[in-house]
């Protein structure tokens, strides 16, 4: 079951990043949903997000699947601590493979997993498909930050 309020509309309606802020109306506003132990979004591509005619830009790519790792990320930190809200997290280590064109004509779909977590750091690996096929996945590390990181409290 996919619960109903996107993650970073309930932990962060005031956001700007580019890829998964609610505020950033010119960014790709990624909506990570949980579903059970994955977190999951559907995104829909426009022209200027192509890379040529009918493909996806790889740069788009690695924002969406970063975006939406790191929300995976911090989900599944807030539950392991017990907390109400989750913290803060960025991007420590990525990696993406891009196996495929990611065609544009259709939703774009990207599921992700926590693969190991310790501490204030989880290990995510996501898998972006479109037109039924896998187009690219990726693997990437994310840390919660302490107090004094400018990324600390920006939601």
């Amino acid at each position: 079951m996919t619960d109903d309020a996107a993650l970073q509309d309930r932990y962060a309606p005031n956001g700007t990043c580019f890829g998964c802020g609610p505020r950033n109306e010119k960014g790709l506003r990624v909506k990570s949903h949980v579903r059970g132990d994955e977190v999951v979004a559907t995104w829909r591509a426009e022209k200027f997000h192509e890379a040529y005619d009918g493909a996806l830009s790889g740069g788009v790519i690695g924002t969406l699947m970063d975006c939406h790792s790191n929300w995976t990320a911090a989900h599944h930190l807030m539950k392991q601590a017990g907390t109400e809200i989750p913290p803060c997290t960025v991007t420590a280590e990525y990696s993406i493979k891009l196996r495929r064109p990611t065609p544009t004509d259709g939703d774009i779909e990207i599921a992700a997993h926590v693969v190991d977590i310790s501490g204030d750091r989880a290990t995510v690996e996501a898998e972006l498909r479109a037109g039924g096929k896998v187009c690219a996945t990726s693997s990437g590390l994310f840390v919660a930050v302490k107090p004094g990181h400018p990324a600390y409290h920006r939601w």
